[in-house]
């Protein structure tokens, strides 16, 4: 199960930009296309007639055209036409809110009624012309909670990413855990250390030295119903750490929205804003492969574990200090799953 009351990232403009695009998002098979107006529309993916996939259709005049008898459908999940045929007794599809907003594509998979717009998160870096995003998309085989407790405990980078963004210093850094205004915040950091690789790259590419003592910081923020970002970098040791002046530091947002597809799989979409060099596309794309490098590194670990997790059931994993922030993001979601499901109950069944 997954909390359904609330936005998630479903996918990026340029995936629908020549056809429909068909993805599964809480385990609801869904459609996004453009419509007439050149708004993004979604709609169950099914068409009334033989329930072939919509998106294997094309667009025209604005409307979704099933690929297998050409019936229209319109972005309300009501039939349009079809050849030859009345269609006025079609059953409708479920259509579903959807908004395109900072790059993304946001949709709203539960009660409709619900949706609120204004509940998608501010994304200052992705409005700003004082920073610059790259990033990409990955499908990856383990249920998504998996991924939220792989963000939310950095210790993992100094075994999985060892030749990039790993050191030991991670693993003797004190961890914090706290609750803040509806985040679960982590924070961990390490002082007078060397940067690792990736970091060191950073601190040359904005003129300082790569070779002096640096102080590096990660302050995790997990927010429903699946977003992680984190603020990392590093600064010239002794000018203030995370508060450096910028001419001493080099920083980043690494930005994670995990979208569930089903019980043991989810979308990752990854990234990394920067406030450096913002016109630097060459950087940016640089950045963005060193980066999906990096996350790629994860995969086969994430995958493996839920292979062996569905192995041994039998198994209760421990929850040490590392792991409380996932563990108190868990809590979130169970708390805001339950309370949905609550609201499910009919009132019959109260009463009774």
């Amino acid at each position: 199960m997954f909390p359904k009351n609330c936005w998630y990232v479903a996918c990026t403009p340029d995936e629908f930009a020549e056809k429909p695009l068909g993805r599964q998002i809480c385990g609801e098979q869904i459609a996004f296309y453009r419509d007439n107006n050149g708004k993004v529309a979604a709609v169950q993916d099914f068409c009334p007639h033989r329930g072939a996939p919509l998106s294997l259709g094309y667009i025209e005049d604005g409307q979704l055209v099933c690929g297998y008898h050409g019936l229209k459908m319109g972005r309300d999940g009501k039939t349009v036409s079809m050849p030859k045929q009345r269609v006025g007794g079609f059953p409708c599809v479920k259509s579903y809110p959807v908004e395109e907003r900072y790059g993304f594509v946001w949709v709203w998979t539960g009660d409709a009624s619900l949706a609120n717009a204004d509940d998608i998160p501010h994304l200052e870096w992705a409005v700003s012309d004082e920073w610059a995003y790259g990033g990409g998309l990955y499908h990856i085989n383990c249920d998504y909670k998996l991924m939220i407790d792989n963000l939310m405990d950095l210790t993992h980078e100094t075994y999985v990413h060892s030749t990039s963004i790993g050191q030991k210093e991670i693993d003797e850094a004190p961890v914090k855990t706290r609750v803040v205004d509806g985040e679960v915040v982590t924070s961990r950091f390490m002082d007078n250390v060397i940067a690792p690789p990736f970091w060191a790259a950073n601190l040359r590419t904005k003129g300082l030295p790569d070779d002096q003592p640096v102080d590096r910081w990660q302050v995790c923020r997990f927010s429903l119903p699946s977003h992680v970002l984190i603020d990392v970098g590093v600064a010239l040791a002794g000018h203030g750490g995370k508060d450096a002046p910028a001419d001493k530091r080099v920083n980043s947002i690494v930005v994670d929205f995990i979208t569930p597809e089903t019980e043991t799989s989810h979308w990752y979409f990854w990234g990394m804003a920067r406030n450096f060099k913002p016109e630097d596309k060459e950087l940016t794309d640089a950045i963005r492969t060193g980066q999906g490098g990096i996350f790629a590194e994860d995969l086969e670990m994430l995958e493996r574990q839920q292979a062996n997790l569905l192995l041994f059931p039998e198994y209760d994993l421990l929850k040490l200090d590392i792991d409380a922030g996932g563990v108190q993001a868990r809590r979130m979601i169970d708390k805001l799953e339950k309370e949905e499901q609550q609201s499910r109950i009919p009132l019959e069944s109260v009463s009774a």
